[in-house]
C-alpha cells in the first residue's frame, strides 16, 4: 500500500517540474527501482495510471530501469549478486557486506513536451 504514497509524490514532483518548465504535458517518467526495494512496479503503475488522469501527466509512461542487487564484500572487495535472501560472501564467508546496488528507488529524469 506504500506504493499509493510513492506514486502520488512521483505525481506532484513531475507536475511540478512540468509547471515550472512551461510544458503542455508530461510524456514520461523514467524510475530506477532496486529488486531488494520492497516496491512492486506494477502496483506504481496501477496506482499512476489511476491518480494521473486529468492531469498533466495523464498517459505520460513510467520506464522502470529494475536493478539486481549486488552486494560488495567488505573483506575480500568480492562483488557478487543476491540470489534472493541475504547470504555470506561466496569468496570469503564473511558477512562484512555492503550493497552497491538493488535497494535504491529515484526519480532519474522526467520527460516532457513544451
Amino acid at each position: 500500500m506504500h506504493e499509493l504514497s510513492i506514486t502520488e509524490s512521483l505525481l506532484n514532483t513531475a507536475s511540478d517540474y512540468a509547471q515550472k518548465n512551461k510544458a503542455k504535458r508530461v510524456t514520461a517518467l523514467n524510475l530506477v527501482i532496486g529488486e531488494l526495494s520492497g516496491i512492486i512496479d506494477d502496483s506504481v503503475q496501477f496506482y499512476w495510471d489511476m491518480i494521473s488522469e486529468n492531469s498533466i501527466c495523464e498517459k505520460s509512461v513510467l520506464n522502470f530501469d529494475k536493478r539486481k542487487a549486488v552486494m560488495k564484500c567488505m573483506s575480500c572487495d568480492n562483488e557478487f549478486s543476491l540470489g534472493g535472501e541475504l547470504s555470506p560472501c561466496p569468496s570469503c564467508s564473511s558477512m562484512d557486506l555492503k550493497f552497491i546496488s538493488g535497494n535504491e528507488f529515484l526519480l532519474e529524469s522526467i520527460e516532457i513536451e513544451k
